[in-house]
């Protein structure tokens, strides 16, 4: 019951939470809709969609997508799609962008998607923005429709205030937007007739470098930093992010999460076994030869080069990884380390099966809640959509 209320409590905060179970703090999941070798890219967003629901089921706080181009491993190249399908068949759990690169988009597009999302799922979205471009430099180009790719990073500052003008509908008289309003939005409101909205989406930076930890920090913003790739990183960004902040309408005092790659099984050799496929994928993908993540005994088959088996060691040691208990070792170890506010659990591995086990294991091992409603019961998500139709 404590942690029923906990979780209403927590609703009424967009940024904070409280942890529940045994965890130190707030667990949340950060998820790339992975393809793996002999799956298909809609067996992979079931996947995501059915994770979606574990978790809300499990008590975790947040569930956030990942924007990626031209990766055939990751079918999650467009959030805000995959997020409004998510909001159809979640009721609890935020959702949001781990994160949409807004470079790649214009501010206004930006706000129209995820003010739709607002609209669908009121109350628990959140737009985490980077400004890499989430691929290589020609898809980037692509994207952009431009080879000016610099351009677009260096006006990260001012896209971001732009977006957050349109989310807010506050261009000030005389601006050349001023007569321009992202719908759904507080526009909506002012017109005769119109209702009130409830709010809008919480905008969060990510970074892996100090750019958008200086940048959140001087903003009042929160801020998610991507231990998970870039964890020689992880402690000096976090200290700018706490240095520069200043408080804000949004935040009184800093509020930083990190994504951290774990992955729990029964034994460790088969918590090894999973992990290695993506650490191979990363291998393939920093190569120049992305693809599908390879199966388990695809891995364990392939021959490794020195330097390959050098990277796969660095990769691993930085993935939290083995039994329930020793992930959580290893979880509240980096959590003590970093002092952060809220980990994102992302689990880069090949099997449906293996992926859902994984996050049930790390919700066992903190105690979090496992009492099911009948919303977010574990089914396959389609058999509630045929039901409602069924019923119409």
């Amino acid at each position: 019951m404590a942690d029923e209320q906990d979780r209403r409590d927590d609703q009424r905060d967009p940024i904070r939470a409280r942890p529940l179970g045994s965890a130190p703090v707030p667990l949340s999941v950060l998820d790339l809709a992975t393809v793996g070798s002999g799956v298909s890219a809609a067996e992979a967003l079931r996947t995501t969609t059915e994770l979606a629901r574990l978790t809300e089921r499990r008590g975790f706080h947040r569930f956030w997508v990942a924007e990626h181009h031209s990766m055939p491993g990751i079918a999650s190249s467009s959030p805000a799609v995959v997020l409004a399908h998510l909001a159809a068949h979640t009721e609890r759990i935020r959702l949001g962008s781990g994160g949409v690169m807004l470079p790649n988009h214009a501010p206004l597009v930006i706000a129209e998607q995820f003010g739709t999302l607002e609209a669908l799922a009121p109350g628990r979205v959140d737009l985490g923005l980077g400004r890499a471009p989430g691929t290589d430099g020609a898809t980037a180009a692509a994207l952009r429709r431009t080879d000016r790719l610099r351009e677009g990073a260096d006006d990260f500052p001012q896209q971001l205030a732009e977006l957050t003008r349109f989310l807010d509908d506050d261009f000030p008289d005389g601006h050349r937007y001023a007569r321009i309003h992202a719908v759904p939005g507080p526009v909506q409101s002012t017109v005769p007739g119109g209702v009130p909205s409830v709010g809008r989406p919480s905008i969060w930076l990510l970074g892996s470098s100090g750019f958008s930890a200086r940048l959140a920090g001087m903003l009042g913003l929160p801020f998610s930093f991507a231990h998970h790739f870039s964890a020689a990183n992880t402690i000096p960004a976090l200290d700018l992010y706490r240095e520069t902040f200043r408080p804000s309408a949004v935040l009184d005092r800093p509020y930083a999460s990190i994504g951290v790659s774990a992955f729990a099984a029964e034994d460790e050799k088969e918590a090894h076994r999973q992990v290695l496929t993506g650490a191979l994928s990363m291998v393939r993908l920093r190569t120049g030869r992305p693809g599908l993540v390879p199966t388990p005994e695809e891995a364990e088959a392939y021959e490794f080069s020195e330097i390959e088996r050098d990277f796969v060691n660095s990769w691993l040691a930085n993935v939290e990884y083995g039994t329930p208990d020793q992930v959580r070792e290893g979880l509240d170890g980096l959590i003590k380390r970093t002092g952060v506010d809220e980990i994102k659990i992302t689990a880069n591995a090949h099997g449906r099966a293996a992926r859902l086990h994984s996050y049930e294991l790390i919700a066992d091992a903190y105690d979090l809640p496992t009492a099911t409603t009948d919303r977010t019961r574990q089914t396959d998500p389609t058999e509630d959509t045929a039901r409602t139709g069924a019923q119409r």
